[in-house]
């Protein structure tokens, strides 16, 4: 055990955030907590860095731990360059290499077996410390990170808010901290770099604490999630799909225990009625009476149904050509990419690539916000724009909501306003809150009822998800799947593009390509191309591959696999106990599952890790 948290509570301005929490982190493993904004989460990280202390309960922390999060994390000098700052990380690596080079330099004219030996237990600690490699990672995370090697000799106080924040989320990552605490990691990162950040959070050798609304991200890196509803903490083994179909499973059968109870409640109160007032009898009526008041009473299941309730209609059905990009070639002061494309109605376009090279450089040219630089785009026949706009969403204006939406629609009468902003979770005195103090969510479902409203054939939308929890997420994809108009946009959230897109415009320079497939049948080309070009790689890295040492490694890749098999097909096993109605129906039996469920799951990670030492 590195962290516990016992019995733990926490109130918020006179109201209980949260209660009765049990938290634990267990070797290396990876934990998704997951809720709707405003439950507690990133409270529960502050409370794990104690930067904020528990009501009541305890936590604790293994005394050799160490916890480090991202918010914590900063710069103290800003003066310094990169490499002055990560060289930090790894002074006692340098120190190492200081005193090796030092004792080498003694061995040139003094082969005396003590300095041997010292020079021996110095390797033997660089070795440890992985200190052959220690420049490379500081690379590789930077490169990966969108960096280039110049950027290395740079001072921390040249570089902008976001670029501060990417190079204090590299220099975590070099720190190795036993608990990673990670909230909200994928914010503003692009595909390709959370494609990579997940490989790399995947082989983190210690254990991961992570706050996300990035189901797919969830999915490739976690094997446990806490969940918080209704202010408790439930605890759920697998990644997030799993979750998922457990939780339905597990509401499932404590509605069954709960009517259960209540039957058997009604059962003894009748019995109590009958037989109190009969004197032969009441001996066993009061026996009764204290058996239920000492009952451990089962709570009625609550689910957590509220969501965005979003209707997309078009007024006009318009031309079946929506939209057509002829050698469209985007960009500001120097060209970035030329597109070519033809959009149909009833298309869902996702736009993806990486981050600055002209996703939504080409949704604002398309609404005429930006003049293109050659070429030529044509809308079709009656076709109605409404645009989603991530940095206009964020409204600033004075007027509260209910009136920022009737002055947009004044066709509208008072309680139909106020029925729709309940649609969008406005309730009560929400509708007369300003909007300049709105949270980034709330503006959000704002930007998303004007666009409703409008009942445009063509919906064109950059980063709509930004802010929204998984429930509004969740609200907004089955409101794009039954909208039978069209729709284009930008999104970095793979789950959401998988769920939605039709069609595919990868925008990356030279690379950028219109794919008549969905996202699911365009990641399969990908890796397909990739797996290819990986293979050609190896392929000449094997050429050259012949030695004893490799050979070696190979037979114990292979040994290993034989165990990680073995070990998946145990934990397989496991899992498929969780139908079976002797754990189904035993809470006690189910929790020493879900136990022996996690140290299995930690057992082939443990395998994975050592496999890739020698899979190579």
């Amino acid at each position: 055990m590195l962290l516990k948290i016992n019995n733990g509570k926490k109130e918020f301005s006179g109201e209980t955030l949260f209660e009765n929490v049990d938290f634990e982190v267990k070797g290396t493993e990876k934990i998704a907590i997951v809720g709707r904004n405003g439950c507690g989460k990133t409270t529960l990280l502050k409370i794990l860095t104690e930067q904020e202390s528990l009501d009541e309960g305890q936590l604790i922390i293994n005394n050799h731990a160490t916890v480090a999060m991202l918010s914590q994390k900063a710069f103290k000098d800003e003066s310094l360059t990169v490499r002055q700052c990560f060289d930090q990380i790894y002074q006692h690596v340098i120190d190492i290499k200081n005193k090796m080079d030092s004792v080498a330099k003694q061995l040139e004219n003094d082969y005396s077996e003590a300095l041997i030996n010292q020079y021996a237990a110095l390797q033997q600690q660089f070795e440890i410390y992985d200190g052959y490699n220690y420049n490379q990672q500081q690379l590789i995370l930077f490169n990966k990170f969108g960096f280039s090697n110049e950027d290395l000799d740079r001072t921390i106080d040249s570089f902008s808010g976001g670029q501060k924040t990417r190079l204090a989320f590299i220099s975590l990552l070099l720190e190795k901290p036993d608990i990673l605490l990670l909230d909200e990691p994928t914010n503003h990162l692009d595909m390709q770099t959370i494609e990579w950040l997940e490989s790399y959070l995947v082989k983190y050798p210690k254990a991961i604490v992570i706050v996300s609304h990035d189901r797919m991200f969830m999915d490739k890196i976690v094997s446990v999630v806490y969940e918080f509803d209704y202010k408790h903490l439930y605890r759920y083994s697998g990644n997030y799909s799993q979750y998922v179909e457990l939780k339905k499973q597990d509401i499932k059968r404590r509605e069954i225990a709960y009517r259960n109870q209540q039957l058997e409640i009604k059962r003894l109160e009748e019995l109590i009625e009958k037989f109190r007032y009969k004197k032969n009898k009441a001996a066993f009526a009061q026996s009764k009476i204290k058996y239920l008041e000492r009952m451990d009473r089962i709570e009625k299941p609550k689910e957590d149904t509220k969501r965005m309730n979003l209707n997309f209609q078009k007024d006009i059905k318009g031309g079946n050509t929506v939209l057509t990009v002829d050698n469209l070639v985007i960009g500001y002061d120097k060209p970035l990419c030329s597109i070519s494309l033809q959009v149909l109605s009833g298309d869902h376009l996702a736009v993806i690539g990486p981050n600055g090279l002209g996703k939504s450089t080409f949704l604002k040219t398309i609404m005429g916000q930006i003049s293109p630089i050659s070429g030529d785009f044509l809308y079709g026949h009656q076709i109605d724009v409404a645009y989603f706009d991530q940095t206009l969403a964020q409204v600033d204006s004075t007027k509260t909501v209910l009136d920022e939406l009737w002055d947009m629609y004044p066709q509208y009468d008072h309680s139909q306003i106020r029925k729709i902003l309940g649609n969008f979770l406005f309730s009560a005195d929400d509708v007369f809150k300003s909007c300049n103090v709105l949270s980034g969510g709330e503006k959000v479902r704002l930007s998303l009822c004007k666009i409703m409203l409008s009942k445009a054939n063509l919906l064109i939308l950059d980063e709509p998800t930004n802010h929204l929890d998984i429930k509004g997420k969740e609200a907004l994809e089955q409101a794009l799947m039954n909208y039978d108009g069209t729709v284009i946009f930008v999104s970095h959230d793979r789950y959401f593009i998988k769920q939605i897109a039709n069609k595919v415009l990868y925008v990356d320079g030279d690379k950028t390509k219109f794919y008549q497939l969905n996202y699911q049948e365009f990641s399969e080309k990908q890796k397909q191309a990739n797996d290819v070009e990986i293979k050609e790689t190896k392929a000449v890295i094997n050429d050259k591959i012949d030695s004893k040492t490799e050979r070696e490694n190979k037979k114990k890749a292979e040994a290993l696999e034989k165990q990680i098999q073995k070990a998946e097909e145990k934990l397989q096993q496991l899992r498929d106990l969780r139908y079976d109605e002797q754990y189904y129906h035993d809470y006690q039996k189910m929790n020493q599952l879900n136990e022996q469920i996690d140290d299995m799951v930690n057992e082939v990670n443990h395998l994975m890790e050592q496999w890739e030492k020698y899979a190579q």
